[in-house]
């Protein structure tokens, strides 16, 4: 038992910082960009066959999704950040009740937001301003992954608490099996099935199942090794666990649904400017998308780092993480500001090749690009602090200052109040992913971090 334990739990408390980070984080990096790649594929592939109606449909099905999914991350982030604590004070009786808490949890949740979203279905299309040219489409793609909530849920909590316990290696596997299969269905089903939006949205959820099919298997073959025997009395919930998930899984929720409601929020504006304002700005969330999943897999990476410090009290470890992530973080958003400033048409053509207007107005959305490829920059370190802590407060603060006060208040600020359309809208957003980095410098400063462990408020 001892071996198997040393093969899934990592220490992360120990030896050079840089390298332990970008170990870890590299499955978390490749994972997020195959994901970014298979999301990326559907639009691709919808937008070469349908052209701005169809890219239009998978932008706006795709920021429903998730919408839909802020329970999944938010509680998932939070098991894996008190996982993680758990791991670094050596508490691995606490580790088997939180996975059993979790699964029982987050099983109901999906299958509550499941029915619920689909009895509303029509009223969110019309609440974030489907274009007329895109409705068919668009309903297509949501009604379709709202039936697969189940798998996303299950995906994020099977490699939330793999992370936790410091194995990034499963999860990176268990996407790439998703990313093989959408790419291909997509083919298929789009381009030769001729199924439209309706394939590209099954090809996702086909994909997303057998990847969370593969990671129950694995995880149940390899049961002992990662504290839990899957029999029905380990899913009870009990109070010891389901409290702290629940104090700090809330804050995180709200964080995760303020951020994505409000970018819907703007975005259901800027679709009111027509199929083609919507088509660009899908093309510049995709693009974004795949910067953030790649810095996301340091985020991540970093918070596990910084919980386990925390547990162990190794501060000075944790502000080595900080820099480092910040480093990383600017080198590799750096490359994304290079190739869409000096190459635009080339980048955007990605996505659509033959629809002029739009490819003209993407051109002139690269400097609202560019001012979201800076807050990738200053923003992940802050949040693998704030998040690594477990500082349940100050995520709810940030959820409500980035998510609905600074982003939805700038962009109808510079939208509507200054007038600069849909501009302004791009604008807003884009500046409001600055906020958690002013938020999370004044919070190392403070130095309260130190003492906002989730062990430290249990003693």
């Amino acid at each position: 038992m001892e071996r198997t334990q040393k093969t899934l739990i990592k220490d992360l408390t120990v030896g050079s910082v840089p390298r332990q980070l970008l170990v870890f984080a590299l499955p978390l990096v490749l994972s997020g960009v195959l994901q970014a790649a298979y999301n990326m594929v559907d639009m691709i592939v919808v937008g070469h066959c349908l052209e701005s109606a169809g890219v239009s449909a998978v932008s706006i099905g795709g920021d429903v999704l998730m919408v839909l999914t802020f329970v999944a991350m938010g509680f998932s982030n939070a098991a894996q950040i008190i996982i993680s604590q758990y791991v670094g004070a050596g508490r691995p009786d606490r580790v088997s009740r939180m996975i059993g808490t979790l699964f029982t949890f987050l099983g109901g949740c999906a299958l509550v937001m499941t029915c619920v979203c689909l009895l509303l279905r029509t009223q969110i299309l019309l609440w974030v301003r489907t274009p007329a040219e895109s409705w068919d489409y668009a309903m297509d793609y949501v009604v379709t992954c709202m039936a697969g909530l189940v798998f996303i849920y299950g995906y994020n909590l099977v490699s939330a608490i793999l992370r936790g316990m410091g194995d990034s290696r499963h999860p990176f596997l268990f996407i790439a099996i998703a990313s093989v299969l959408n790419a291909v269905l997509d083919v298929l089903f789009v381009a030769v099935l001729q199924m439209g939006v309706f394939g590209a949205a099954l090809a996702t959820v086909i994909g997303q199942a057998a990847s969370f099919l593969c990671a129950l298997v694995i995880l149940y073959r390899r049961r002992e090794a990662f504290l839990f025997d899957f029999k029905p009395a380990s899913f009870r919930i009990t109070r010891e666990t389901l409290i702290p998930l629940i104090s700090l899984g809330i804050p995180m929720s709200i964080q995760s649904a303020a951020v994505s409601i409000s970018r819907v929020y703007v975005n259901s504006w800027v679709n009111s400017y027509g199929v083609v304002a919507s088509a660009v700005s899908g093309m510049g969330h995709k693009l974004e998308m795949v910067n953030n999943t790649i810095v996301h897999g340091f985020t991540t990476a970093g918070s596990s780092m910084v919980a386990q410090c925390i547990g162990a009290e190794k501060y000075k470890r944790v502000t080595r993480v900080i820099l480092t992530s910040l480093v990383i973080n600017g080198l590799v958003s750096g490359v994304f500001i290079l190739c869409t400033v000096c190459w635009p048409r080339a980048v955007f053509g990605i996505f659509i090749s033959g629809d002029e207007a739009a490819l003209e107005m993407a051109v002139t959305y690269v400097p609202a690009a560019v001012v979201s490829f800076i807050g990738s920059i200053i923003r992940p370190a802050m949040f693998s602090l704030i998040n690594g802590s477990g500082n349940s407060r100050l995520n709810l603060a940030v959820a409500l200052l980035d998510g609905i006060i600074a982003r939805i208040g700038l962009a109808l600020l510079l939208g509507l109040v200054l007038d600069l359309g849909v501009y302004g809208f791009w604008y807003g957003n884009a500046f409001a992913g600055w906020v958690p980095f002013f938020i999370g410098s004044a919070y190392y400063l403070s130095g309260r971090w130190k003492r906002n462990s989730r062990l430290m408020e249990e003693k």
